[in-house]
C-alpha cells in the first residue's frame, strides 16, 4: 500500500500489514495527504535496510537522514513537519488535554494489546474488559460532538480508529448502550483517509 501526494518529499514507512501502531501512522500520514513509499515487513523476513537501521522495529519512518521510531513520536513528527491540516488543538489547554487522552489510550488500550492477541485467556480476559469499560465510560462523551472533544478530526481519532476497526479480531463487542460509540466509529470508517490506509490484510477483517 502507498500513500499519494503530489506536493512533498518522499519518505518510507516500514509498516507491518496488520500491527494496529502502524495502522495508526498510516492514518496520519493519509489525513494529511502525505507522500509515502510505505514498505510491508515481514517480521519473519524482515528488510536488510531496516535491521541496519532499526533493528526490526515497526513502524520506522525515514524522512531524509531522519530516522524514527515509535508510533507517538512519528504522529507527532509528522502534524509538526506537515501542519496542515492539524491534528492537534491550537490552543494549549486543549493540546494538553488531547495529549493526556493520547498517553491514556497509549497506557490502557495499545499496551495491553500483547495480553489480547499472544497472552493466556486469564490476561487476555483482564486486557478485554479494561477496553471495553473505557469504552462504556467514553461513549456518552460522543453523543454532543462529531469526534472525540472536538468537532474536528484529530490525532486522537487517528489513534482511536485502528483499536475500534479491530474489536471483533479482539473479541470485544459494543452493547446497543454504547450507541454514540458505534455511531463514531462509523464517521471514522467512512472517511477517505481511513479507507485509504487499510492494508489489503485489514480490510479483510470482520466487519462490526
Amino acid at each position: 500500500m502507498a500513500t499519494s501526494g503530489t506536493r512533498r518529499p518522499v519518505m518510507t514507512l516500514y509498516s507491518r500489514p496488520e500491527c494496529p501502531d502502524c495502522h495508526r501512522v498510516r492514518i496520519v500520514l493519509a489525513e494529511k495527504s502525505i507522500t509515502a513509499d510505505i514498505i510491508d515487513v515481514d517480521v519473519d523476513n524482515p528488510p536488510e535496510d531496516l535491521i541496519d537501521l532499526n533493528a526490526n522495529i515497526t513502524p520506522t519512518l525515514i524522512d531524509r537522514d531522519l530516522v524514527i521510531y515509535n508510533a507517538h513520536v512519528i504522529m507527532e513528527y509528522l502534524d509538526e513537519r506537515f501542519p496542515h491540516p492539524p491534528l492537534m488543538p491550537v490552543d494549549p489547554v486543549s493540546r494538553a488535554r488531547a495529549r493526556l487522552m493520547l498517553h491514556r489510550i497509549e497506557a490502557d488500550w495499545y499496551n495491553i494489546l500483547p495480553e489480547i492477541m499472544n497472552g493466556d485467556e486469564k490476561k487476555a480476559d483482564k486486557a478485554r474488559k479494561i477496553i471495553l469499560e473505557d469504552l462504556l465510560v467514553l461513549s456518552p462523551m460522543l453523543a454532543k460532538k462529531s469526534y472525540f472533544m472536538s468537532d474536528d478530526f484529530s490525532m486522537l481519532e487517528c489513534s482511536i480508529a485502528p483499536i475500534l476497526w479491530r474489536l471483533p479480531q479482539l473479541g470485544i463487542e459494543l452493547p446497543s448502550s454504547a450507541k454514540p460509540m458505534q455511531e463514531y466509529a462509523e464517521r471514522l470508517f467512512s472517511r477517505d483517509s481511513f479507507k485509504s490506509s487499510l492494508t489489503i490484510q485489514e480490510e479483510e477483517f470482520t466487519s462490526w
